[in-house]
């Protein structure tokens, strides 16, 4: 392993255990020594801005956001992609098709025309609520970063139908996020890379869900956890233990980065 310089961080199932829906103590301490070693600490999460997860003593350098469609520093935005306007309005017609409502995000706000049992329960992972809003509709012309949505893997062809330029990213069976085409973990990424002058040599990262496997592909070590799914330990160049082990912890030990 070259030195790594930035590493890369997915937060549900990954730096949080979403059974406990909390971090440990192993892992905050993992954090801090690594900034310590001088080494840049990045979250990369299909989350909102609104709804990254704070933790006390810990400063992170970057923020990968709605599945790389928005990347930013505490100064400055990095990279911005909103899906385009007309691809939301069709997205919207067709989950309406489907009977299934959603949820649009934009950078301060996240509004529902209504909620179902999988989407209160996604919600829920990062310890949200759904809001139903009664202006949704005026919400939806502001610039959109992601939608989300409860459904089943046979259901995207008719969720996706018309839409040019933008693409499903999903981590859990029982909901997807909507993003725009030309964005992703490793689109987002990549342009962190940049912003920082950095090789994908010097850079790792860990994931444990299917939305992971873009950013591991696209750092120099991409680390699958124990937890992930048997797609993404397929591409991954490594595999250290489960999260609720404290895997990071552990292979951070072990790879002298702590």
């Amino acid at each position: 392993m070259k030195t790594i310089k930035i590493i890369f961080f997915d937060i549900d199932g990954t730096l949080i255990d979403m059974n406990k829906k909390q971090i440990s103590q192993n892992m905050l301490e993992t954090l801090k020594r690594l900034k310590e070693n001088q080494i840049r600490i990045c979250l990369a999460t299909g989350r909102t801005p609104m709804s990254l997860p704070h933790f006390d003593g810990i400063e992170f350098d970057a923020f990968l956001t709605f599945n790389g469609s928005y990347c930013f520093t505490k100064d400055q935005d990095i990279s911005n992609f909103p899906i385009p306007s007309y691809d939301v309005q069709q997205i919207i017609q067709n989950a309406k098709k489907l009977h299934r409502p959603l949820s649009i995000a934009t950078k301060n706000r996240i509004a529902s025309n209504g909620k179902d049992d999988d989407l209160v329960q996604y919600f829920d992972f990062a310890k949200m609520k759904v809001e139903v809003a009664d202006d949704f509709n005026e919400v939806a012309k502001d610039e959109v970063y992601q939608i989300m949505v409860g459904c089943r893997e046979k259901d995207y062809s008719i969720l996706m139908d018309n839409v040019e330029n933008a693409k499903i990213t999903a981590w859990w069976d029982r909901a997807v996020d909507i993003i725009p085409a030309q964005s992703g973990k490793g689109i987002g990424i990549q342009k962190i890379l940049d912003y920082y002058q950095l090789d994908a040599s010097q850079a790792l990262a860990f994931g444990d869900g299917n939305n992971d496997i873009e950013m591991l592909q696209t750092v120099g070590t991409g680390v699958a956890m124990g937890n992930a799914s048997s797609q993404v330990k397929e591409i991954a160049d490594d595999i250290c233990g489960h999260v609720c082990d404290d895997g990071i912890y552990h292979y951070c030990l072990l790879h002298h980065l702590i």
